[in-house]
């Protein structure tokens, strides 16, 4: 396929044999406290594909670590190791979440002694009042919602080894949270995680994706994610139900068939046209693409070639 022409196709079958391991270190209970709403994930899963990616991980944070030290050689002076910086890419109910956790977790049995943080870029979405002041409310997740400056420069201090704090996005009430922040102590290792990793900001003399190390696309046919969209609606209402602060519980006291409507209708005018326009496009600036099937097995990788 001409898209994934600077990628190695890798067979699930091939790729779980480049790297093993007698057993994984995950339990279930483990594991359903990481998976997001819809999202299959097995203990095989981890075994065939996470546990090989990490270990890919852990040989970039092994370069990152030469390159320093080389670079001290040349400068004749101590160089200090950078953050490994991941990003995590791919559609809204693709499953990027719930990898994103996995590889945390996994990265924090791996490196014991370092510091592994996630962040997702919800949190730099603007707030709703500030998005209907703009009047982009109803372009809320496409590339003018966020602050991407706010987002370079939370990269750039983390890059350079500095403590700081970002908004907390939530997902209960649909916007940011007043006077709450995520505070961020000069991570080893940090995962940052959304739709918009991989897009150009507004800026456009420097790229987000300037500042990561590795990056990962979580992709599928857009006919399935639609379904796991549709899917994740139903269980956010349901768990919507008797909570009234909660943003989905407006649509728990509409009629069903309005409300699947309404779900149809905001895949196909939001984010069918986000992923199209917007998500897709960047998944050739991945390092790796995971590639999805039904009940979200992941059949292939692409490995980037160069």
């Amino acid at each position: 396929m001409n898209e994934f022409i600077n990628f190695d196709e890798i067979s699930r079958e091939t790729w779980q044999n480049l790297y093993k391991t007698s057993i994984a270190p995950l339990t279930h209970e483990e594991l359903d406290s990481i998976r997001s709403l819809n999202d299959e994930i097995s203990l095989q899963d981890v075994q065939d594909v996470y546990l090989p990616l990490v270990h890919l991980l852990r040989l970039y944070k092994k370069n990152l670590e030469d390159m320093s030290f080389t670079k001290g050689l040349f400068l004749q002076k101590i160089v200090k190791t950078p953050p490994l910086i991941i990003g995590i890419s791919g559609s809204v109910a693709v499953g990027k979440s719930t990898t994103a956790r996995l590889v945390q977790v996994l990265l924090s049995r791996a490196f014991k002694n370092l510091s592994v943080e996630l962040v997702t870029t919800d949190g730099f979405l603007y707030p709703t009042s500030q998005l209907e002041n703009l009047g982009i409310l109803e372009r809320k997740g496409f590339p003018e919602s966020y602050d991407m400056e706010r987002l370079l420069a939370f990269l750039y201090h983390v890059k350079n080894g500095e403590s700081c704090e970002i908004p907390i996005y939530s997902h209960e009430i649909y916007d940011i949270l007043p006077d709450q922040m995520q505070q961020i102590e000069q991570p080893d290792i940090l995962i940052v995680e959304g739709i918009n990793v991989l897009q150009n900001p507004q800026n456009q003399l420097l790229y987000v994706s300037d500042f990561y190390d590795f990056s990962i696309y979580v992709d599928a046919d857009e006919e399935l994610i639609e379904k796991w969209y549709l899917e994740r609606f139903d269980s956010l209402l349901k768990l919507a139900q008797h909570d009234t602060t909660n943003f989905y519980h407006q649509f728990t006291k509409m009629p069903f068939d309005e409300v699947a409507h309404l779900a149809r209708e905001t895949w196909a005018n939001v984010n069918r046209v986000n992923l199209r326009e917007y998500i897709e496009p960047t998944r050739n600036r991945a390092e790796i693409i995971l590639h999805k099937t039904d009940n979200h097995h992941i059949d292939k990788i692409y490995l980037k070639k160069f």
